[in-house]
């Protein structure tokens, strides 16, 4: 009787898969490492509406993935590679972004435990820690430089105690411990995205429309450059061709008689630019022309005193002579 239980909800199990393989074209392959029953639950309701989560045996996905792959050849043979480990599948049919950002807001802290995989760098930030004079033999033991302050230990500088990747020794578990820091957090992680067949990495999620625009108009320029360089037309390198050969005629038109109206133009600023500078506006005109009497009342003034001075001399220089 237990027998047929368990080949009936393998069955049930294997029809849901394959419903929802063929219900939905996007899927996020999520690690589910250190992830308990309770945040699972949690997840699921926050998800409800947007996205359905199925985990299950690796060897039960892979069985399911096989059978489709020989009914529809080169369509999952990327997502059959992607079953490893404690690994469970996101499905959905909205944005891929929004359904990964929901996932991130569900990570709960843990402490580091001796012997896990570090998820990420830990640093243990300088300052007081609480902790009793006693204990400064123990922070000597890791290579961590301490004072006594005010009745605790103090940590002089910051500490890079844990590289990410690496093994939690129990030495850096226990003054995590002690300072009462929980360095990781834990949840479903995104490791890939397959979308319609092709399969990427989650970092692509991160691009924005700018990001996307500016990389095509850095790979357009590239092109253009290349096809420039060798001589060989593209539709990337045209505009700039023909902008090249533009500016060839006009130098040819320059330099000689022959002309056409967009040579001209230029010719006649050449000949005289004057003619061609920009008007100064009205307010400024009026006040220049407001402005203009009174040098020329100067001018004057010392006219008519250099006319009284000759007149001082008898007409002539200052010693009388022209």
């Amino acid at each position: 009787m237990a027998g047929g239980e368990t080949t009936a909800k393998k069955q049930a199990y294997f029809d849901r898969l394959k419903a929802l393989l063929a219900d939905y074209s996007k899927i996020l392959i999520v690690g589910a490492d250190n992830v308990g029953s309770h945040l699972m639950q949690r997840i699921r309701h926050a998800l409800r509406g947007h996205a359905v989560i199925l985990m299950g045996k690796n060897t039960m996905i892979r069985k399911v993935l096989r059978e489709l792959v020989e009914v529809h050849p080169g369509q999952y043979e990327s997502l059959l590679a992607l079953v490893k480990g404690n690994v469970g599948f996101v499905f959905t049919k909205g944005d891929l972004n929004f359904v990964r950002s929901k996932l991130l807001e569900f990570r709960v802290g843990a402490p580091a435990k001796a012997g896990i995989i570090a998820p990420n760098d830990v640093i243990v930030p300088k300052g007081p820690t609480g902790m009793e004079p006693t204990q400064t033999s123990f922070l000597q033991a890791l290579n961590i430089a301490s004072k006594i302050n005010r009745g605790q230990v103090e940590i002089i500088n910051d500490v890079f105690l844990i590289k990410k990747g690496d093994k939690v020794g129990s030495s850096e578990a226990t003054l995590l411990a002690k300072l009462n820091i929980r360095p990781f957090s834990y949840g479903l992680q995104v490791l890939h995205v397959y979308d319609n067949g092709h399969v990427y990495s989650p970092a692509v999620l991160d691009l924005t429309d700018s990001d996307l625009l500016n990389k095509f108009t850095d790979g357009l320029n590239r092109v253009a450059s290349l096809s420039l360089e060798l001589g060989f037309p593209t539709l990337a390198s045209l505009p700039h061709s023909l902008a090249n050969a533009y500016k060839n005629v006009l130098a040819v038109s320059v330099e000689t008689d022959y002309t056409f109206p967009a040579a001209q133009s230029i010719k006649d600023y050449i000949a005289n630019p004057t003619a061609h500078a920009v008007a100064a506006p009205a307010p400024a005109a009026a006040a220049a022309t407001s402005a203009a009497p009174a040098p020329a009342a100067k001018v004057e003034e010392k006219k008519e005193e250099e006319e009284e001075d000759d007149d001082m001399f008898g007409g002539g220089g200052l010693f009388g002579d022209d």
